[in-house]
């Protein structure tokens, strides 16, 4: 297995890319990226400097993965997806010493034109909808829409909805209708069984 660079795409000299990592047309890694195994880097991606990229995360068209960022193992990001790393910018005014770290934790799914806003971690194998906008942490599973995002459900390992409530009181178990894996529900967290 080796990597795959486009001929289209620009990968700058000390980026480290794992074995059978793909980069896609007109995508450029600048040289201080690391990017694990088993990734794909669709069309016109950019992954900046200060960016490490887990093994086998998913990054589709048009995202710019900007300083300050860390997707985990297994993150999936949809098409159009939006970081930030500055939370006040002004053109006029250099923030650079200001950048605000974003962590998204292994297995998180990112739905296409979400927007996290710089400083927010997203827990492991948390689903943000299409076109939700995170402001704030977001707890393991949770499933998260609107603008701003809030909480609206809970998702399984498989990318599940379960049948759970949002509730910081409810202790409950559910399965994913998918896998059968059980889940347990107790005082505003989840975990798997």
């Amino acid at each position: 297995m080796s990597v795959t660079i486009h001929p289209s795409a620009i990968v700058d000299e000390g980026a480290q890319l794992g074995e059978g990592t793909a980069v896609w047309h007109f995508s450029h890694v600048c040289a201080g990226a690391r990017i694990g195994p088993r990734c794909s880097l669709g069309q016109n991606v950019f992954v900046a400097n200060d960016v490490v990229i887990g093994a086998g995360v998913r990054i589709q068209n048009n995202v710019s993965v900007y300083d300050a960022v860390t997707l985990e193992d297994d993150v999936f990001v949809g098409p159009s997806a939006v970081f930030t790393n500055v939370f006040n910018p002004r053109s006029a005014v250099p923030r650079k010493h200001e950048y605000r770290r974003t962590l998204v934790q292994r297995g998180a799914t990112l739905g296409a034109n979400c927007t996290l806003v710089c400083g927010a971690t997203v827990g492991e194998y948390a689903f943000i909808g299409a076109g939700a906008v995170v402001t704030k942490d977001v707890k393991p599973y949770a499933l998260m829409t609107g603008v701003p995002a809030r909480q609206t459900g809970w998702m399984s390992r498989h990318g599940e909805k379960l049948a759970l409530p949002v509730d910081e009181a409810a202790d409950m178990e559910a399965a994913c209708p998918a896998t059968g894996e059980r889940y347990r529900l107790q005082g505003g967290r989840l975990e798997a069984l």
